[in-house]
């Protein structure tokens, strides 16, 4: 029995498997069955879209009531005001941060490597821009008058101030407080225990994912703006693997190759889903479990995170901006760049939570230095690849962020993150 349990797949390879053959079975089925109806009907659009949506779903339906019991459950345990402001005021500046950093290099490669070839600027281009809200709507709208609505909409920076505010009241009530805060803690360990058993789909879910973005995602469509694709990536890389470990390394001292061993599912998940809210349950339980955060400070900066740290955002519009501006063959000046960094840098502040932020934000940059907004229509063929890529910087992000002001706050324990053992996902997915 002990040599079975030894030989036991652990999840990350059942999800590694999974991927692999999804990719496989989407470009045979590709390959084999051309343009075939049946196919697109039956396999593509029938069983794989209805495995990987009910993943994807699964997933979305702990994310509110997740980040909302945890925050309640972290901000109860900050009951100094000091220590709330200042835990706030290090997550917010360090993801801004970050997110310059990630701007100045996006830039700088794409002005050096220069993509942009002036011959695109004879296709056909059409893309209408949704209209970003205005920063007055955005300061407004962050309180939420029905806090009933914001949970069932999923409005994610409503919910935040909500959960602290209410987290803030019950650490101020004496003895009932500590009730609810019981209560709280309680419903934090089912909702993770929920984590778990969704978990087990993982596999099963990556693989249709996979498959039906093989089948639906051909090569043929990087052929005009190949080059640009591969910048992106390059920054994106960059940016996970040098620019965040030097960062760890440098605020923190921790070993930069302990913590992307430890990542490393929690960027599978983030590039299967290519969303940052349904791979926070995951973020989460990572923090706590492997990298060793106190979950007070987990349960505030990493559902923060989710939604303003759009760094692997910021990389894509840098790029696409620059890519754009060479297409139309628009000389930016160094005004037109520190623009591009400033707007973008906010940006990803005002614009959290929208539908579609990525290109509301790319929109609202080019309007800013003069470009046209249609030269979107340019990078929209593959930009859903780029958003699973991105989507994972953006979770090593916040994670990054996570440790280092844990460690910052006194709320982290070194051992768990320095225990190999701790490294595997399904080290916390055994039943135990």
């Amino acid at each position: 029995m002990a040599i079975l349990k030894k030989n036991k797949l652990g999840l990350t390879s059942k999800i590694l498997i999974g991927m692999g053959a999804g990719i496989a079975l989407g470009l045979v089925l590709r390959i084999t069955f051309p343009e075939s109806d049946i196919v697109n009907d039956y396999i593509t659009e029938g069983f794989l879209h209805v495995i990987g949506t009910i993943f994807i779903s699964s997933l979305k339906m702990l994310v509110v009531p997740l980040v909302f019991i945890s925050l309640v459950c972290g901000t109860c345990s900050l009951s100094e005001p000091s220590k709330l402001g200042r835990l706030g005021g290090k997550t917010l500046a360090f993801y801004l941060f970050t997110t310059a950093i990630a701007l100045v290099v996006a830039i700088v490669s794409a002005v050096l490597i220069h993509p942009g070839n002036a011959s695109l600027a004879t296709e056909k281009m059409e893309y209408i821009a949704k209209e970003a809200p205005s920063l007055s709507s955005v300061l407004i709208n962050i309180v939420p008058t029905n806090p009933m609505q914001a949970l069932s909409e999923g409005n994610m920076l409503q919910i935040i101030i909500f959960a602290v505010i209410f987290g803030f009241a019950i650490a101020h009530i004496g003895e009932r407080g500590k009730r609810v805060a019981a209560l709280f803690e309680d419903l934090n360990e089912v909702i993770m225990r929920v984590v778990t058993l969704i978990m087990q789909l993982a596999p099963y879910g990556v693989f249709a994912l996979m498959a039906k973005l093989a089948l639906t995602l051909g090569l043929g469509t990087f052929e005009s703006v190949v080059k640009y694709f591969f910048v992106v990536l390059g920054v994106l890389l960059v940016h996970a693997f040098i620019v965040y470990p030097t960062l760890l390394k440098l605020f923190s001292g921790l070993n930069p190759l302990i913590f992307i061993r430890k990542m490393r599912d929690v960027q599978l998940f983030a590039f299967s889903t290519a969303s940052s809210n349904a791979t926070l349950p995951i973020t989460i339980e990572a923090s706590e479990h492997r990298l060793g955060v106190d979950n007070k400070i987990a349960a505030f900066t990493l559902p923060l995170g989710a939604t303003i740290n759009m760094d692997g955002t910021a990389i894509m519009q840098g790029v696409a901006t620059v890519f754009i501006a060479q297409v139309f063959g628009i000389e930016l000046s160094l005004t037109d760049y520190a623009a591009v960094v400033v707007t973008a840098t906010l940006a990803s502040i005002g614009t959290a939570g929208v539908p579609g932020v990525g290109l509301i934000m790319l929109a609202m940059v080019l309007n800013q230095v003069g470009l046209p907004v249609e030269g979107i229509a340019l990078i929209i063929g593959v930009d859903r690849l780029l958003d699973m890529v991105r989507t994972a910087v953006n979770v090593t992000g916040d994670c990054v962020a996570t440790v280092i002001i844990a460690k910052s706050e006194g709320e982290f324990n070194e051992a768990v993150f320095n225990n190999t053992q701790a490294g595997k996902i399904s080290a916390n997915f055994d039943g135990s």
